[in-house]
């Protein structure tokens, strides 16, 4: 292992659709590590508050018990010392001697991905490419905005992070074995 990796925490951020998740398990998977994903809690608060992802983000904006909710894991990680994969917009801040991947991805393809996903749950299902691109769009501008309001972090600033993959064109295990060679 790299020294980059030594500290045997991978963190996963970046664009809406991108792989976050999917990438994220299948490396925890191939490691042998954990997983933990802030999205599968942003989702869980959303569905009990009734909210779609985007109106939580809305709401996050100006109620910060929902970030302090989202963070409180990195207070104090279920994972304690165990080698783990965290897929997370902000995990590169809250973890920085991990490290540090964003995937990035075209938007349309981003839409594209987010309209065919069964999985997903917390968000509204969208009925035509249009509206996903349209749902897309705005809850990245929330959170962006949110991301700077609340924690003063550019979330679109590449020096944040060590690896930035465009996954428009790849498939998750493409994305996987990139990843897997950078952190060995």
């Amino acid at each position: 292992m790299s020294r980059k990796s030594r500290q045997q925490v991978v963190t996963i951020s970046g664009d809406l659709g991108s792989g976050k998740s999917t990438v994220a398990r299948m490396l925890a998977r191939k490691l042998g590590w954990q997983y933990y994903s802030t999205g599968m809690a942003q989702r869980q608060i959303a569905t009990e508050l009734g909210l779609s992802t985007i109106e939580l983000n809305q709401k996050a904006l100006s109620d910060k018990s929902i970030d302090a909710r989202i963070d409180a894991v990195f207070k104090n990680p279920p994972w304690g010392d165990e080698p783990c994969v965290v897929d997370s917009r902000l995990a590169f801040h809250f973890l920085p001697k991990s490290f540090k991947v964003c995937l990035t991805v075209n938007p349309t393809v981003a839409a594209q991905r987010i309209l065919h996903d069964e999985v997903r749950t917390g968000e509204r299902k969208y009925k035509t490419l249009k509206q996903a691109e349209a749902a897309c769009k705005e809850r990245r501008k929330l959170e962006i905005e949110r991301f700077m309001k609340n924690y003063g972090i550019n979330i679109e600033d590449p020096n944040n992070f060590d690896f930035i993959i465009d996954t428009s064109d790849l498939s998750p295990l493409k994305i996987r074995n990139l990843i897997l060679k950078a952190i060995s």
